[in-house]
């Protein structure tokens, strides 16, 4: 039996990082299923396939694709019940592994949070993932469409003053994935979700990423890929 290898690691460059919140960072899985299945099992879904649609959107976008007939004011106001109570329930909610030590690694390199998070949700979340808020950050309430539309991405970079292509995202949702590459990013998926939704890399946790300075100041990524 020929002797199992070690793919190499992936090198990838970049001026700025963007990185989306639950599920890259922040697993927040048990506090989201528990709030998504109560409010699908109060509108008659099935709250298993209910759950394969929820992640990396914003509430109210979910609730459109899972009752395409309601009327969006009602999707928005049962979504801001929703945030209320997920941002009231941080049981369960901790940090992905090794992102303490690559938030830490980022220090003052350039980045951004991008999350389908509203400000106060983002905030209770890192807060109890002990993780530092990035000082750029796009919220929900900076954008006018969720993910998988690229607003979020292209607003971050923006900011950071950086140009897309030299931007690379962290992603762990099919939603999210699309709006990196939408915006003209590279991605990195990170976790179970990320490696069907083909991003340019697959990790399997944050223990995965080496950070490092480039000597000319660029970002530089050394990812050991997820298993295929």
């Amino acid at each position: 039996m020929p002797a199992l290898t070690t793919p190499a690691p992936v090198v990838l460059t970049a001026k700025a990082l963007l990185l989306d919140m639950d599920g890259t960072i922040v697993n927040s899985d048990a506090v989201v299923e528990r709030c998504w299945r109560d409010w699908a099992v109060s509108h008659g879904l099935d709250p298993v396939e209910a759950l394969k649609v929820v992640h990396g959107r914003q509430g109210y976008a979910t609730m459109a694709i899972l009752l395409p007939e309601r009327p969006m004011e009602l999707n928005h106001a049962d979504n801001a019940v929703m945030l209320a109570r997920e941002t009231a329930d941080t049981d369960g909610v901790v940090p992905v592994e090794g992102a303490p030590q690559f938030m830490a690694s980022l220090g003052e390199l350039p980045h951004a949070l991008v999350t389908s998070a509203d400000e106060a949700l983002a905030t209770a979340r890192m807060t109890a993932s002990a993780l530092p808020m990035p000082e750029v950050r796009v919220t929900a309430e900076s954008v006018a469409a969720s993910k998988p539309h690229p607003e979020g991405f292209l607003k971050g970079a923006a900011e950071l003053g950086v140009d897309p292509a030299d931007c690379i995202v962290f992603e762990d949702s099919g939603a999210g994935i699309a709006a990196g590459r939408a915006a003209g990013m590279r991605v990195v998926g990170v976790g179970p979700r990320a490696g069907e939704h083909g991003p340019t890399v697959h990790v399997p946790d944050l223990t995965a990423v080496r950070v490092e300075t480039a000597g000319d100041g660029s970002i530089r990524l050394t990812l050991h890929a997820a298993a295929a």
